[in-house]
């Protein structure tokens, strides 16, 4: 894999398993959530709705198990056995802070296209204060399709006024890296445990790739985007 280049104008992150650590938390609580409704666990549930808008993975539970409950007390039970893991157990990644601070340095804008909901990404940024590095913070149950649909990936760039092709995208999973290269930009996979099955699928569809920010430290070479 070639070493990447930092001749973009704007870095856009996947929240989940890229910035921070928190891919884990999922699976314990849809087989907590799916055994609370008498529902066995799918080993293959998560590669199912991979890319998936908060909103539309729980339609996807509502239609796929019988859930009877509405898709908005499907949203808030997983909120509330969420919330304080994303508090108190989710951390940025190594070296994500580092890099944060050495793009805004450069005159790099920066943002956030996410599949969570905005309850647990504000808990998250408020224990972590990636929002201080962050010029755009968006989620997929803004607009009707999550990834692998381009629709959240503009959103950021629509609002950084950065052309898509300026554009370079960090994602850890297969749905976000054909987000990214559907909205006309370069991606970077992140390596995560989570992912490690289609690691070298992942690693072919993208244009560079890391196993961790502590990588992108020292590459000097770079271009300025300030006044653009």
């Amino acid at each position: 894999m070639k070493m990447m280049k930092n001749d973009f104008c704007a870095a856009i992150f996947d929240l989940d398993g890229t910035l921070v650590d928190s891919m884990w938390i999922w699976r314990d609580i849809d087989i907590d959530y799916l055994g609370r409704h008498n529902i066995p666990f799918d080993e293959e549930l998560q590669a199912k709705i991979e890319g998936l808008s908060f909103h539309e993975t729980a339609v996807y539970f509502k239609e796929n198990y019988g859930i009877t409950e509405s898709i908005e007390e499907i949203q808030k039970e997983w909120n509330d056995m969420a919330i304080e893991f994303y508090r108190t157990k989710v951390f940025p990644k190594p070296g994500v802070i580092d890099y944060l601070k050495q793009l805004r340095s450069r005159g790099i804008k920066t943002g956030i296209a996410t599949s969570n909901s905005w309850e647990l990404l504000s808990a998250v940024l408020e224990s972590t204060g990636l929002d201080a590095y962050m010029d755009s913070i968006h989620t997929a149950c803004e607009i009707k399709k999550g990834k692998p649909a381009p629709d959240i990936y503009l959103l950021v760039a629509k609002d950084l006024a950065v052309d898509p092709a300026d554009c370079m995208v960090f994602e850890d999973i297969v749905p976000g890296i054909q987000s990214g290269h559907s909205a006309g930009m370069r991606v970077c996979s992140v390596y995560d445990e989570y992912s490690e099955e289609r690691m070298d699928e992942i690693i072919a569809m993208s244009d560079y790739h890391i196993t961790s920010f502590t990588e992108l430290l020292e590459d000097k070479d770079h271009a300025s985007c300030e006044g653009n």
